[in-house]
């Protein structure tokens, strides 16, 4: 072995991923011998132990564990130089791989999705749903192309654009005394039993900051994974909650047992923009994504 391959750093990071050498094996599509046999190969030529073979587990050395850092950031750095090409061949055609909040993604699809497939017909979007954390975790590691979230995030290494301003909606059970009003005022939640989803979501964190100046209470005893769940409960009677607009139209506008109300003007929004690397070769199809996404929000 006379030099490092690209291969090979693309195996130890599956075994560092998947800490099995048949997951790993089956995410390279290769078989486990081969890859057991080229990791080997690695360690000889590195002159170092990277990964501790145990008969029910697989773990990384020290040393392994700072190459796979490494790697990672070599990986990637690889992949860019692939995406750049293509990109300057046509930088509106191919893969685009794009995440979205479980809290947009729903919601925002069946606006944008028909004019993006018109607009760019030759773009191939793969999506994908993570919360704040995850995503940016995910994009920073070149998993994902451009993330649509909540803002602000931290933006250390991203670059980011504003897409819509989107404001929140009250829903109340549908013979609670707010369902008879056209709008509500923040004052009027005093008192009130906010259902809120559970932590790790940043709508949670923004319910809780609108609803804080007014005195609501959290049920302590619920929290929801999903605005379905949360819209489910406030049916029962349980409680109220906050739902961003779009989470209320379409075909989320009539649900049984709820009433949806706008707040009084100056009503609490939430900003919803796309973040991405600087360093991506994809600038170009970002845009033109974007692009699509403000024109079809208002």
């Amino acid at each position: 072995m006379t030099d490092l391959k690209l291969k090979d750093l693309r195996y130890l990071v599956a075994v560092a991923d998947a800490r099995h050498f048949g997951r790993a094996a089956e995410r390279c599509f290769v078989s486990q011998p081969t890859l057991s046999t080229q990791l080997k190969k690695l360690e000889d030529y590195l002159g170092v132990q990277l990964i501790e073979r145990q008969p029910k587990r697989v773990a990384l050395t020290a040393a392994g564990e700072a190459i796979v850092a490494r790697a990672r950031r070599i990986l990637e750095a690889s992949d860019e130089v692939v995406t750049l090409a293509r990109a300057h061949r046509d930088p509106l055609a191919g893969a685009l791989r794009i995440a979205m909040l479980p809290t947009i993604g729903p919601y925002l699809l069946p606006r944008v999705a028909r004019a993006i497939r018109k607009a760019l017909p030759r773009l191939e979007l793969r999506l994908y749903e993570y919360p704040t954390a995850a995503m940016l975790t995910r994009l920073r590691a070149g998993e994902i192309d451009l993330g649509i979230l909540a803002l602000p995030v931290d933006m250390d290494g991203f670059e980011a654009r504003d897409l819509y301003n989107e404001p929140f909606m009250v829903a109340v059970p549908a013979m609670h005394r707010l369902a008879k009003q056209q709008s509500i005022r923040i004052q009027e939640l005093h008192d009130e039993t906010l259902l809120l989803l559970e932590d790790g979501h940043c709508l949670r964190d923004q319910a809780l900051e609108v609803c804080s100046q007014v005195g609501m209470h959290e049920k302590q005893d619920f929290r929801a994974t999903s605005l379905e769940t949360l819209r489910q409960m406030v049916a029962t009677g349980a409680g109220i909650t906050l739902l961003p607009e779009l989470a209320t139209q379409g075909a989320y506008r009539h649900a049984r047992g709820v009433a949806v109300r706008p707040f009084a003007r100056p009503a609490p929004v939430r900003k919803i923009g796309g973040v991405w690397r600087k360093t991506t070769a994809r600038h170009a199809a970002i845009e033109a994504v974007c692009n699509e996404i403000s024109a079809h929000v208002h």
